[in-house]
């Protein structure tokens, strides 16, 4: 096999990591500009072309509504405190008569105006937390109270199996960047001002929980560094890096409290290939991966020094279909996305697609399984204005486009009974009721979501020439097609 061709900026960046193996089926394939056709001809994929809401507020598909149930500073908690600020990821349990109730997170980190303090606070000094919001029949808020406080910089989380929320903190601040579990039913008891120490010391972001095993999983949202090529990188000069990581309870009891009983907290890692940077996995590369012991109280630095897989900025997480998803808001040669899954039967990590253009899909965030199988995404870009889904066959579309300003979507998720989407509005904080024809609820598809072929447009055309001298190699389809695209002959 003879080397030679143009060596491109994405190689010098990326270094190619030794032109071998993992990193030959790294490149990414496809046209940019086809994406970006693909992502304006599919938003009349899903539910339909969006249509223009009169009140400047929600453009959603025909047949569909929304109410607002909840403002930041404009409604007051039980108590008598305003609805503190910046909304984000949130979680829907079952509630008495009938009711949903929603716990959502409060990304404040001490300079708000509508700070969150409740009765038995963590940190009587911060200002993030938790609320409640219990939804009647009618959609309309009946009740919002204060569920968990004292806390830093409250991001993402997930629900677990046994109905409470795990609020994840995103900082490294003293005493702060730990996970804290939320009971709606009791709030602020003892357990939601105990920060559980064996989940890690980290910037956390969301948490997920296996049903079957009890195992947790947790992405890290590092702040540290830059991403590559933006003008922060040329002045700092380090890349941002974070993790991917589970935590295997003492007791998997599933009951609260039970994850406060120990534990061992480990990082993901891919054996054959140390230091993996997932920004070079092409859509349909498959990994086995291999989990490595972290120290809870230095998780990121321990992961660094074993050569775990690395991500940029990991986000949104969900269990669904026996398959985790997690995206990276900032991975990619393009830097709009990437998402992945990881299947804890196969012990196996896939990347399932990789955004191309911000039409298709811009900087993905928090995400959630709807109850019909399409993977939802709340986006967090530029132009991070909508609600984004992608069906089992590969097809973009949008549900949701937010007219009152560019803040973000965050925290969609959709009832227990599959009828009433909710999601925020970060900045001001807004909740939304949303309903209509939503497909019924589908767990078969779900399931099929979690073994579906990654979107065909992601794939490359392999030659019959390029696939014989593949064979004759030893590499995959996807090695030599990146060989080729390098201008490298396979001679």
């Amino acid at each position: 096999m003879s080397i030679g061709g143009n060596w491109d900026r994405r190689l010098s960046r990326k270094t190619f990591l030794g032109l071998g193996g993992l990193s030959a089926a790294a490149l990414t394939f496809g046209s940019g500009e086809a994406l970006a056709r693909r992502g304006r001809s599919e938003r009349t994929a899903g539910y339909g072309e969006l249509r223009q809401d009169p009140g400047g507020v929600l453009d959603l598909p025909r047949g569909f509504q929304y109410r607002i149930i909840s403002e930041e500073g404009k409604q007051q908690l039980q108590g008598g405190k305003p609805v503190p600020s910046d909304f984000d990821a949130m979680g829907a349990f079952s509630g008495r008569g009938g009711t949903t109730v929603l716990v959502r997170n409060h990304e404040n980190s001490g300079s708000e105006e509508f700070p969150v303090i409740g009765e038995n606070p963590y940190d009587p000094v911060a200002t993030g937390g938790t609320t409640a919001i219990v939804v009647d029949k009618e959609r309309k808020a009946v009740e919002q109270y204060v569920t968990s406080s004292g806390q830093s910089t409250n991001c993402a989380g997930g629900t677990t199996p046994w109905g409470t929320w795990l609020t994840c903190e995103e900082t490294r601040n003293t005493n702060h960047g730990y996970v804290f579990e939320v009971d709606p039913r009791e709030p602020e008891n003892a357990l939601s001002k105990t920060p559980i120490r064996e989940m890690g010391f980290f910037s956390h972001e969301a948490a997920e929980v296996d049903p079957q095993t009890g195992i947790v999983y947790l992405t890290e949202d590092d702040f540290r560094g830059a991403i590559p090529d933006s003008p922060e990188f040329e002045q700092i000069g380090a890349s941002r890096v974070s993790f991917f990581y589970r935590y295997i309870p003492n007791d998997r009891s599933q009951k609260a409290g039970a994850l406060q009983r120990g534990g061992t907290l480990q990082a993901m890692a891919i054996e054959e290939s140390p230091n993996y940077n997932a920004d070079l996995a092409e859509p349909g590369d498959r990994f086995e991966v291999v989990w490595k012991n972290v120290n809870p109280e230095e998780p990121h630095a321990d992961a660094e020094a074993q050569g775990c897989c690395r991500f940029q900025r990991l986000e949104g997480m969900w269990f669904g279909g026996g398959a985790v998803w997690f995206d990276d808001t900032a991975g990619g040669e393009k830097r709009y996305g990437q998402v992945f899954r990881y299947l804890p039967a196969t012990n196996t990590l896939e990347l399932f697609y990789e955004s191309e253009s911000r039409e298709a899909l811009d900087a993905p965030d928090n995400l959630t399984v709807t109850p019909w199988g399409d993977l939802w995404f709340a986006e967090d870009g530029d132009d991070g204005n909508r609600i984004v889904g992608i069906t089992p066959e590969g097809e973009t579309y949008v549900f949701a486009n937010n007219r009152i300003n560019d803040s973000e979507f965050a925290g969609p998720v959709f009832a227990p009974d599959g009828k009433t989407f909710f999601v925020n509005i970060q900045n001001p904080g807004i909740t939304f009721a949303i309903w209509g024809p939503f497909a019924r609820r589908n767990a078969g598809r779900q399931r099929q979501m979690a073994v579906a072929p990654p979107p065909k447009h992601m794939t490359p055309a392999v030659s019959g020439e390029l696939a014989e001298a593949a064979d004759r190699y030893g590499m995959s389809r996807l090695e030599a097609a990146a060989y080729e695209r390098l201008g490298v002959p396979l001679a």
